[in-house]
């Protein structure tokens, strides 16, 4: 019986993990946000080298950041100045990802009342990811340029864990590869030494269920469609 309990808790953690386009006000706990990345930290890592940095902002500290940014991205000849510094997506998209991508923003923006021709509201959506969604907390992550692409699956492992043990404490996130493209206003805003790499931010909260854009359930694939079984 404890097995079972145990295994529910856990699949529902995981299972309610989705990203979250829209917060309450509502603070969060320091205590809670130092023992979240506390258990996050017990991620695997290859020979434990632990490749993860996390900077935290709250208050004027994220304030800061976020005004800097969006004025940046309003800013159509500023914004072409700032460009990622990893390839977060395919420079070539093809079947089915480019799919899948395709039809959760056309969902997204369905819900929000956004058509194909309102290139502004989509805009302005895109813009909201600077201000965390409204979240009253911010994380950035960086990470030590020496370390390779091992390091960066060790690091998806120590995201999802903030992820996972944010929702057992009623929490929610939104994972954001958007704030990469201004990764220089980033590391001036936050002090960051020149050896180390902007991965993510991540908006962290309580979610405001009364806006209908955090009513989006993604699709998964079926089991059966990402997995052979040989014997």
């Amino acid at each position: 019986m404890i097995a079972s309990q145990q295994q529910e808790i856990v699949d529902a953690a995981i299972t309610s993990r989705r990203s979250i386009r829209a917060f309450l006000p509502t603070e969060v706990a320091r205590e809670d946000i130092e023992k979240i990345l506390e258990v996050a930290s017990r991620a695997p890592s290859g020979t434990n080298t632990q490749p993860w940095k996390v900077v935290v902002v709250t208050g004027q500290a994220k304030q800061r950041l976020s005004d800097a940014i969006t004025a940046a991205y309003a800013d159509p000849a500023q914004a072409k100045e700032h460009t990622e510094e990893y390839a977060y997506y395919p420079r070539e998209w093809i079947s089915p990802f480019i799919d899948r991508r395709r039809k959760v923003g056309w969902d997204l923006y369905a819900l929000l009342g956004l058509t194909r021709d309102n290139k502004a509201g989509m805009a302005a959506q895109h813009a909201r990811n600077y201000r965390f969604f409204d979240a009253p907390v911010g994380l950035l992550f960086t990470i030590d340029r020496v370390m390779d692409q091992g390091s960066w699956l060790d690091y998806g492992m120590f995201l999802e864990n903030i992820m996972i043990a944010a929702r057992g404490r009623g929490l929610d996130t939104c994972p954001q590869a958007a704030f990469t493209q201004f990764h220089r206003i980033i590391a001036d805003q936050l002090d960051l030494p020149a050896n180390e790499m902007v991965v993510c931010g991540m908006a962290l909260g309580f979610a405001d269920s009364s806006k209908i854009e955090n009513s989006l359930i993604t699709e998964r694939e079926p089991v059966s469609g990402f997995t052979r079984f040989l014997e």
